[in-house]
């Protein structure tokens, strides 16, 4: 559907309705809501409103139960790797100005919108899968040969990278599963696994089944004779570390797994390793408020980065590593060391669409709205977390990160219709 064909049928023009997509608009028009509820097929109940004059509710969505709705569990062809379907965004990036739109009209928020309460849960539901997976609590599996677990882990990655929890709370636990059963040699599967398991953690703030996944993700990079894996799992064990105030251990095990020759000898993927460890080591020194330390590890890895050109190597697996991924890092370094105006310069000077997946450029505008929050711009703050629920609604509203952001909104001054939506939309807002 076009932006012309969606504003002939709810009564704007092509450029309101741009306006309204990219949140330069607020919708408080009641009757346009209804309109944009029945040109995308939205249920008018989704959205906090009655349904039409003479119809029922739908029947579907009276039976949300306490976990989200997931998709059958099948091993199946992917769908589309990577970008987005522009369509679907629309519709989920209007639904959520709907939302905000009945907030804002005074509707009753808990109702509002089941689906992102779902979202909101994905989270617990992801974590509970994988915790599951971990101590071999999941259902036995059959024997699966090595290259459709390798397929499942392509599929489990795109995931990740395109922010769709929703079929990664079933993909990553049941690959895990099978990768134990398995009768082959599926060491270099289930490290991955396991690295992918751990950002997860990490992002959900699990630290605790966070430093289990790292753990086995080194052992079986280690056993795989992956020395790439290895440092990929020494990086995720110094964010722990960090996360865990334990600085100078975080700093050690960054440095040291940078210092490995065995990266050297791996060509540009253990160069851009090496890159990665050397931005976690500047992240760290920007928790110990060094921000003259920070900088110049941060230049040490742009200095690698800025040596590949314009590739990005290690994209799917580790989340990428080039000049605009390292300044992503620079973003929230800036605000961690204490100065949110050059954290804002530092973002203003990358584009998003120049980061390699859907999951960097979210983070980019989360890391933007903390430090808007800290430099005390609510406004500019608010817009930037809509920004990251455009690119990444799964991941926005389960982020234990962004609820906490939005609570110290709520918390600390006014209460716009836009907070107030994505309040109702994380789960933070109740009533």
């Amino acid at each position: 559907m076009t932006l012309a064909t969606l504003g002939s049928l709810t009564g704007y023009s092509a450029a309101q309705v741009s306006r309204l997509e990219r949140g330069k608009s607020a919708m408080t028009d009641l009757a346009v809501l209804q309109r944009f509820a029945q040109a995308l097929d939205i249920p008018p109940q989704a959205l906090g409103l009655a349904p039409a004059t003479g119809t029922q509710p739908d029947p579907l969505s009276q039976r949300t139960g306490p976990y989200p709705s997931l998709p059958a569990p099948t091993l199946g062809t992917p769908g589309r790797q990577d970008g987005e379907d522009p369509v679907r965004t629309r519709r989920q990036l209007l639904a959520n100005l709907a939302v905000t739109a009945a907030a804002a009209m005074g509707a009753p928020v808990a109702g509002a919108a089941p689906v992102k309460a779902e979202e909101a849960q994905l989270g617990e539901t992801l974590v509970a899968g994988l915790r599951d997976a971990m101590l071999g609590l999941g259902r036995t599996t059959p024997d699966a040969p090595l290259d459709l677990l390798s397929a499942e882990l392509h599929r489990a990655s795109a995931d990740f990278n395109n922010c769709a929890y929703s079929s990664l709370a079933l993909r990553l636990p049941r690959l895990i599963s099978a990768g134990h059963s398995s009768t082959g040699d599926s060491s270099p599967v289930l490290a991955q696994a396991y690295l992918l398991a751990t950002r997860i953690f990490i992002k959900l703030d699990e630290p605790q089944l966070g430093w289990m996944a790292a753990d086995r993700a080194r052992q079986f990079a280690a056993a795989a004779g992956a020395p790439v894996a290895v440092a990929e799992a020494a990086r995720q064990q110094a964010v722990l570390a960090r996360k865990a105030g334990w600085h100078d251990q975080a700093l050690t095990l960054a440095l040291n797994a940078a210092d490995d020759p065995a990266l050297r000898e791996r060509g540009n993927a253990g160069n851009a390793q090496r890159g990665l460890l050397i931005q976690c080591a500047a992240y760290t020194v920007a928790h110990q408020r060094d921000q003259s330390g920070m900088r110049t590890l941060t230049s040490e890895a742009t200095a690698i980065a800025k040596s590949f050109g314009a590739v990005t190597h290690l994209r799917d697996t580790n989340g990428g590593f080039s000049w605009a991924t390292v300044q992503l890092h620079l973003i929230s370094a800036e605000n961690t060391a204490g100065d949110p105006s050059a954290a804002i310069a530092a973002a203003d000077a990358l584009a998003p669409q120049a980061l390699p997946t859907t999951e960097r450029r979210a983070l980019y505008f989360t890391d933007r709205a903390k430090a808007f929050a800290q430099w005390g711009r609510r406004d500019e703050c608010i817009r930037a977390l809509l920004q990251a629920e455009y690119w990444a609604p799964q991941e926005t509203h389960a982020r234990p990160a962004v609820k906490s952001l939005v609570s110290g909104l709520l918390l600390s001054g006014r209460t716009t219709p836009e907070l107030r939506g994505i309040a109702a939309r994380t789960g933070v807002l109740h009533s």
